[in-house]
């Protein structure tokens, strides 16, 4: 399941429990991301993956991908926040093939990671 999480108003944050699938992204965080997209031009995103990653079944990770093509142009910062060295590793590695500054957090740097992404000092 992802649920939408209090945010700044210029974020889109989530947060992803149990089984995740393409239909959570679809209906949860789509919507949410797009309508960011116009509203700022920009999309500033955030998502505590409190689950284990093999959660996320294949079919989500690609619906994950297809709506950062979608809106390539427009990333501006975004924050993965888990405890998977592998999905950090992998989210930082964003930086070197899409606009925008992609970042990979521990879970107990959560408030770190939305005030990175919400761009505070």
């Amino acid at each position: 399941m992802i649920q939408k999480i209090d945010s700044p108003e210029n974020v889109a944050a989530f947060r992803a429990t149990g089984e995740i699938t393409a239909e959570d992204y679809q209906t949860a965080l789509v919507p949410v991301v797009v309508e960011l997209a116009k509203k700022r031009n920009e999309i500033n995103f955030l998502i505590l993956i409190d689950t284990d990653i093999k959660n996320l079944k294949i079919a989500s990770w690609m619906e994950d991908a297809l709506l950062g093509l979608r809106n390539l142009g427009k990333w501006n910062r975004a924050a993965i926040i888990t405890d998977s060295e592998r999905a950090i590793r992998f989210t930082n590695s964003f930086n070197y093939f899409v606009s925008g500054e992609f970042r990979g957090f521990k879970k107990n740097d959560f408030n770190k990671a939305l005030h990175w992404v919400e761009g505070a000092n």
